[in-house]
């Protein structure tokens, strides 16, 4: 059985900059949502300690040779930095679980092995996006070239704290910046072994640097810092719209945002195997307790298949077994915290008030392992106006809806405000076609959903789930400005 004592694990304290760690005071607790006992302490940077920060990143992007290094020489060193990560797993997979929401298992088998994988896939793109030559006159010639912001401002989710790291950091050092990331306050402690092993890896101290603290004070100040030059982050749609907006205000400087979504799952009456579809519709809202950003967390089925299929689906919500991270014969995750489990609920109680019809789940299991955990709900009769359809929950809540032809199932499957994935189910590829064009969604899973280790199809949404992406060769160009060069050599 693969487990750890939470009391056990040490974990640093204090920011990381220069390539060492920068002890600090500490402002801020962290808690473990498995049990709800406080952890330990965390720094909380304020404007001064930011601006140390990336006044180092900036100095150490100028002063070292990353972005002017051989391109195939920036992916050698990225390359290292993914095999130190892979064979880290065993400290790595203790520090991401002990105060998040991730199961160690899924950490070691899944975590640490993507995040690792994942800096391998962006060190390929080092030496692939370098501009191109423009049709000018034949005594002229026209170059478009490409170079890196310089620092990029870097605000990671409490979700997936190392491969929401990975995401950001790997493609912007790919592209030849330097970082300067904050974490969530909620889950700060694996990305600083993600950075110690960046500088034994080759990476030059000062380009990748992390300082913790909450939104508010220390994330306010990266995205206003002069010497950013662009942001990348992943959250809430309405942090998104404050962080798009101070970039407009102390710049303007571009963003790369991946933010809410309420994505639809979109099931016809011939849909395959009801049995593997009722476990890939129950696992992709109960993956990690529903605290995803992809959750498909709306259900909506053609009538025939209806019943049968809720039915399939509310035997595998049941079967779960609540856990600590550390437990590895739990089933599903703590939620992110008390507070947190009290908004799922109170959204819960709005949409029953609202007329949603409750099949199974509905609150916290009584007799939990501490901490809060959330029993997988699917709410029946609801409309397109029940809180629990409008409004992200970000918990093991599934609502249901149904429809009789395929027009009617597409105009469920819109959403008003978001448009981050979506799923459709179906035996007809011509249908699974016309739905996947009829969806505004930057991902459209056919008869699957989630994410593969295909790093290489990118990941951001429509509306205001975002703009941008994360992955993909998107995802470097995107950490990449382009110059123009117009050279006249032509006989004087």
């Amino acid at each position: 059985m693969r487990t750890f004592k939470p009391e056990a694990i040490q974990t640093p304290r204090g920011h990381f900059i220069g390539g060492r760690l920068v002890p600090q005071a500490d402002a801020l607790t962290v808690h473990r949502p498995s049990d709800g006992r406080a952890h330990a302490g965390l720094p909380a940077a304020d404007a001064a300690t930011v601006d140390a920060a990336v006044q180092d990143a900036h100095a150490a992007w100028r002063r070292s040779d990353w972005a002017r290094r051989a391109p195939r020489e920036r992916a050698r060193v990225l390359r290292r930095w993914a095999d130190l990560v892979e064979a880290d797993v065993a400290q790595l997979a203790p520090l991401e679980a002990v105060c998040s929401t991730r199961p160690l298992r899924e950490a070691i088998a899944w975590d640490v092995p993507f995040t690792a994988e994942g800096l391998r896939f962006f060190a390929e793109y080092c030496d692939k996006l370098g501009g191109e030559v423009a049709a000018t006159r034949q005594d002229h010639l026209g170059l478009v070239v490409t170079e890196p912001y310089g620092v990029v401002g870097a605000i990671t989710p409490w979700n997936f704290p190392l491969v929401m790291a990975s995401w950001k950091v790997g493609a912007a050092l790919a592209a030849g910046n330097a970082v300067v990331l904050k974490p969530s306050e909620l889950t700060p402690y694996s990305v600083m072994r993600l950075a110690e092993l960046a500088v034994e890896a080759g990476v030059p101290p000062g380009i990748f640097n992390i300082v913790h603290g909450d939104g508010a004070t220390t994330g306010e100040a990266i995205t206003r810092h002069p010497l950013i030059s662009k942001m990348t982050f992943t959250g809430s749609t309405g942090t998104g719209a404050a962080i798009m907006a101070s970039c407009a205000l102390h710049g303007p400087k571009p963003a790369t945002l991946e933010l809410g979504g309420k994505s639809p799952q979109l099931v016809f009456n011939d849909a395959p195997d009801l049995d593997k579809l009722a476990s890939i519709i129950a696992g992709a809202i109960t993956g990690n307790a529903g605290q995803v950003c992809v959750a498909g967390s709306r259900l909506i089925v053609q009538r025939g298949i209806a019943d049968e299929l809720a039915e399939r689906i509310t035997e595998r919500f049941k079967a779960h077994r609540p856990g600590a991270t550390w437990d590895d014969t739990a089933t599903l995750s703590p939620i992110i915290s008390v507070r947190q489990a009290q908004r799922i609920h109170e959204i819960v109680q709005a949409a029953r008030e609202a007329g949603a019809q409750l099949r199974c789940g509905g609150g916290l299991y009584e007799d939990g392992p501490g901490g809060a955990f959330y029993r997988p709900t699917l709410l029946e009769s609801v409309d397109a106006t029940n809180p629990a359809v409008v409004q992200e929950i970000f918990g093991p809540v599934l609502t249901l809806q149904t429809f009789n032809d395929e027009e009617e199932g597409l105009a469920l499957a819109a959403h008003e405000r978001y448009g981050l994935a979506a799923g459709v189910h179906t035996a007809d590829i011509g249908r699974a076609l016309r739905a996947m064009r009829g969806i505004a969604a930057g991902t459209v899973w056919i008869n699957r959903y989630g994410r593969t280790s295909d790093f290489v199809i990118p990941t951001g949404g429509f509306h205001q789930s975002g703009i941008g992406k994360d992955l993909g060769r998107q995802a470097v160009e995107a950490n990449l400005r382009h110059k123009s060069v117009l050279i006249d050599f032509g006989a004087a």
